[in-house]
């Protein structure tokens, strides 16, 4: 059972990562296909992240994990 604490969307961690500056740019970014989500192309702003995917965005790879 996942509880809805243990996800993240997709834009939040780019904001909260700092790969992104604000909302605007992170729905640019994912909605034009810049985002990689465990090795794929992902263009869904609110998709669901879990601990122990992959985001991959402008040359970095960061872990989901908090």
């Amino acid at each position: 059972m996942t509880r809805a604490d243990d996800t993240i969307d997709l834009q939040d961690f780019l904001k909260l990562s700092g790969l992104v500056e604000t909302g605007g740019e992170a729905k640019f970014r994912v909605q034009g296909g810049e985002v990689r989500l465990n090795g794929e192309i992902e263009t869904r702003r609110r998709r669901k992240l879990r601990r122990g995917d992959t985001v991959e965005y402008a040359g970095q790879r960061l872990p989901v994990d908090w």
